[in-house]
């Protein structure tokens, strides 16, 4: 009998051993307190200790020693990373560490459309609720159009940054690509251009065109006249929403190209890839004039007589469309 009864307490240290087991266990690879999908910021420069704890306050797991005794016993020695991370509804201790060491950071994203002003690219970033930090407006010219992404918390002068750093990333690897006796002889000036191409059509198959035409107007030392120009400093580039006042085509500033020879002083807005390689490699053209024909286009002109003629069927078509 006392055989028997040693056998049966055994049984039940060996049941109990088994069952903490099996708790301790489950602690880690059971569910934890992630009751939906929950976004978890892992701040830079945190160790784990710190993340557990935040885990625990946001009650994300139920103990941040239990969690941290688990990991060192179960876990990876891999390293965390910062960002923001998606956790699963359900998600175990374990895949929570793993996804913090291995999970891919949720990065949002910021679009810069090509011909975007930096007055506009500045509101866009500052309106930007998930970044942090203040920025200056931007230098006119200086961002590359593109999207980008960007971490929950980050500054925007870091995102900033990395579009400044894409634009001369692009014009390092442009400019020696250029073609032979265009119009400029320097990066800076081939950003000017670029920006008055990029104002001047939004049609992708017309910059080359366009940028063929005003290369021959800066060779011939002639003006410019582009509209684009004459807004610039009124409006750093946004919309100026109406009609151009004569008293703004006969203005005198360094922008204006209806009254000065030559390029502006700056780029009037940011120029997209095409804009800046249409620059660096115009189409051979004689043109020299050109307006809009109606489709969204230009009609494009050598001689002033033609140009004239092009304008007369421009103002035509806008008096059947009843805007004259």
């Amino acid at each position: 009998m006392k055989k028997a009864g040693a056998l049966g307490l055994g049984a039940v240290l060996a049941l109990v051993l088994l069952i903490g087991a099996a708790w301790f266990l489950s602690g880690w690879w059971g569910a934890a307190d992630v009751e939906e999908d929950t976004n978890f910021i892992v701040p830079s420069g945190s160790t784990l200790t710190a993340v557990a704890a935040k885990l625990e306050d946001e009650g994300l797991i139920a103990s941040a020693d239990s969690f941290l005794l688990r990991a060192k016993l179960f876990g990876s020695g891999d390293p965390i990373k910062a960002g923001e991370f998606l956790l699963p509804a359900g998600a175990s201790p374990a895949t929570i560490l793993d996804t913090f060491q291995n999970g891919e950071v949720i990065n949002r994203f910021v679009t810069v459309p090509e011909g975007l002003p930096s007055i506009m690219v500045y509101e866009r970033l500052m309106a930007e609720d998930l970044l942090t930090g203040e920025i200056p407006v931007p230098a006119e010219g200086s961002v590359l159009p593109d999207t980008y992404s960007f971490e929950r918390g980050e500054t925007r002068a870091a995102v900033l940054a990395r579009m400044q750093a894409a634009m001369q990333n692009y014009l390092a690897e442009a400019w020696p690509k250029r073609g032979p006796d265009i119009a400029v002889d320097n990066i800076k000036d081939a950003v000017i251009l670029a920006s008055i191409v990029e104002k001047e059509t939004g049609v992708a198959r017309e910059r080359k065109m366009v940028a063929g035409l005003y290369s021959n107007r800066v060779k011939d030392g002639m003006l410019l006249q582009a509209d684009p120009t004459i807004i610039y400093p009124i409006t750093k580039g946004k919309p100026l929403g109406r009609r151009i006042r004569q008293s703004e085509i006969a203005a005198i500033n360094d922008y204006n190209t209806y009254t000065m020879v030559g390029l502006p002083k700056g780029p009037i807005t940011n120029p997209g890839r095409e804009s800046i390689a249409a620059v660096l490699n115009p189409a051979k053209t004689t043109a020299r004039y050109m307006v809009a024909d109606g489709t969204g286009g230009h009609a494009f002109a050598e001689t002033l007589d033609e140009h004239n003629r092009n304008v007369a069927k421009w103002f035509e078509l806008r008096r059947q469309r009843g805007e004259m």
